[in-house]
């Protein structure tokens, strides 16, 4: 999304690729941007393409004599200008594969990208798409210029060829002393003595140029007969896990010739097979801790010192539905797209097709806040299953202070919620393709209870508006 400033404030702009497009400029579906990601200190944002690429930005706003616009922010300074991201390099980081084993097409598209610790003044990236791991090394390298040489520069000749005419009678000049030198280098004959040459002297650096260098450290593969649908790096440093619909793999990022099964849902029966997994995370402090939800509503919370293999977890947290409540689309709606941690780990942030919700992992009893997000098409529940739109997956995020939370919906639309002690904030964006239609400011739709909340129609169920 393009942001900028207007008399009336913040003007927001939906973009599915960069660069400037003409007017009428169709886009190509290998420049869609099917990942995105900012580091830990917000001053890089990394994303990926259907095409596999992925292409990091800097961030290159300062204000106060140098000072870091998030520095400022966190002491409450305000400014007239907004964040600005300059492009700094790209990559290819996967290209189209084919499983000969399964006779599967695997699609270069990128489905999640996590930044690592950074060493030496060199980023480290994690990047996925359905099957493959790749573990990216991007850092600053120096390339020096040469001068001086000892050579003349080459004389230019028709069509890059060296006639017969430009040839010496003689390729070599031999001397008394039974030295001899290839006339074709062109030396000045007045470097040359009958003892040999006389002003023979080393190239010398003149400049320094700097250029960004991506290397591919490893690769993490054939460890997956599913779709990998989540990778998250560990507060160590030096794990990370990768999870499909039925297994959770923990990896060593220096060792990519094996991994170590930690859940494992698949059952001896696939007939006996009732939920999968949709999403896993990382504690953001806690190396030994992780989350993961599954298809049934339900968010497990494990112990890695528990046990080597968590068939059991230490914390269960699921909402139960009311006595009568429950009907055909019930265990639909339910079901859990993503996870993330929240507030520095303490609570976990939840995304269902309906509803945006908030747990305290001190709490198993339920949610501590639910916001609502679609409640205004549960009327319309039988005609989203008729076009497979309650399908449809949504993920979630909370601010860096842990204020706000953030999810997507339908019609270009994204729902911002104040989920501190008391707010009862909630603001509907629009992210509009058209940036010459004038957007006017609405009151939201939506309120976080549910009994104060209207039904409205459904505006488009294309995946396309989807955010």
């Amino acid at each position: 999304m393009d942001v900028a400033m207007t008399p009336e404030g913040l003007d927001w702009k939906f973009s599915q690729v960069f660069g400037e497009r003409a007017a009428g400029e169709e886009l190509q579906e290998v420049d869609i941007i099917s990942a995105i990601e900012f580091d830990k200190t917000g001053d890089h944002l990394a994303t990926g393409d259907r095409g596999g690429r992925v292409v990091l930005f800097e961030r290159t706003d300062r204000i106060a004599d140098g000072v870091h616009r998030r520095v400022l922010e966190t002491m409450d300074c305000s400014s007239s200008q907004h964040p600005e991201f300059h492009y700094k390099t790209e990559f290819q980081s996967h290209e189209p594969e084919f499983d000969y084993l399964k006779s599967l097409e695997i699609e270069e598209k990128i489905n999640k990208i996590r930044w690592c610790q950074t060493t030496n003044n060199a980023m480290f990236l994690l990047s996925t798409n359905d099957k493959t791991i790749k573990f990216w090394k991007v850092q600053e390298k120096k390339v020096k210029k040469l001068c001086n040489f000892n050579l003349d520069p080459p004389k230019p000749t028709m069509n890059g060829f060296i006639s017969s005419s430009n040839l010496p009678t003689s390729s070599k000049t031999c001397f008394t002393n039974g030295g001899c030198i290839d006339n074709r280098l062109s030396f000045r004959s007045s470097d040359l003595s009958p003892r040999g040459i006389t002003s023979l002297h080393l190239p010398t650096v003149t400049s320094y140029e700097t250029s960004l260098l991506a290397r591919c450290r490893r690769t993490y593969a054939h460890a997956h007969d599913y779709h990998i649908n989540s990778i998250s790096n560990n507060s160590d440093g030096e794990t990370f896990i990768s999870a499909d619909d039925l297994r959770i793999n923990l990896w060593n990022l220096e060792i990519s010739s094996q991994s170590f099964n930690i859940v494992d849902m698949k059952p001896a029966n696939m007939e006996d097979l009732t939920e999968v997994i949709t999403s896993a995370e990382f504690h953001p402090s806690h190396c030994n801790m992780l989350a993961y939800s599954s298809s049934k509503g339900s968010i497990r919370l494990i112990d890695l010192r528990q046990s080597a293999l968590c068939d059991t977890h230490s914390k269960l947290f699921e909402e139960h539905e009311a006595p009568g409540s429950k009907s055909f689309f019930t265990d639909i709606i339910s079901s859990i797209s993503d996870v993330k941690f929240a507030k520095g780990g303490r609570y976990i942030l939840s995304r269902d097709y309906m509803t945006l919700k908030m747990w305290d992992i001190n709490m198993g009893s339920g949610p501590v806040a639910t916001f609502q997000v679609h409640e205004h098409l549960r009327p319309k529940l039988c005609d989203l299953y008729e076009n497979d739109a309650i399908f449809d997956k949504f993920e979630c995020c909370p601010s860096g202070d842990g204020q706000w939370v953030a999810t997507g919906s339908y019609s270009h639309v994204f729902r911002v919620f104040g989920c501190s002690e008391g707010s009862t904030e909630a603001t509907t964006l629009e992210a509009t393709k058209n940036p010459t239609r004038r957007q006017i400011q609405t009151p939201p739709r939506f309120l976080r209870s549910p009994g104060n909340t209207p039904h409205g129609g459904l505006d488009n169920c294309e995946a396309a508006d989807r955010l």
